[in-house]
């Protein structure tokens, strides 16, 4: 049976690349996506993208799917303080299902406390340590690699780790088949 998964992403402004490539991963190894956001219809990502989200995040059920994918971008800080997108972190995280975020995106897991005595990968700059600071703030270790996996939650620190990311999260949910 095909794994479904439930792909995050800003209603403006979300990366392209963090949702393509492992949109695309995802449909190649056999999975159905539905990508949701604070609002439905067309979406654009900071590169100009279009997507088409059907799902309003208020409506998402962990119940409803094998994995959750928060997609990073500047678009993604509307989710830090979101009680719909800190709900479902905390339904997928709470159930062992697969709960992943890349680049800014794992601010909202450690902001939702699913990342309390866990280590992530965060998008990080010299100038901005807005993604190290809130998992300290959540509790959770600052992890300098690209791709951190720990239990059901796997965090990426942007574009670059895109397709492993998602490499990642599909070697996950076939583990859970065995």
């Amino acid at each position: 049976m095909p794994k479904n998964i439930l792909m995050i992403i800003a209603r403006k402004d979300f990366r392209d690349e963090e949702y393509f490539i492992p949109l695309e991963i995802f449909r190649r190894s056999g999975m159905s996506v539905v990508t949701a956001s604070s609002k439905t219809g067309t979406i654009f990502g900071a590169l100009g993208g279009e997507a088409e989200a059907s799902l309003d995040i208020k409506d998402a059920k962990a119940e409803d799917f094998d994995a959750v994918v928060f997609v990073g971008g500047n678009g993604a800080q509307e989710y830090f303080e979101n009680p719909a997108a800190h709900r479902i972190a905390r339904e997928f995280a709470g159930t062992e299902k697969v709960t992943a975020a890349i680049c800014i995106a794992p601010v909202i897991l450690a902001k939702a406390g699913v990342l309390e005595g866990k280590t992530a990968a965060v998008w990080s700059s010299a100038i901005d340590k807005t993604g190290p600071k809130a998992l300290a703030e959540g509790n959770c270790a600052f992890s300098p690699d690209e791709i951190e996996e720990s239990g059901n939650i796997i965090t990426a620190n942007g574009p670059q780790a895109a397709e492993e990311f998602a490499r990642k999260i599909v070697e996950s949910l076939r583990r859970s088949d065995r």
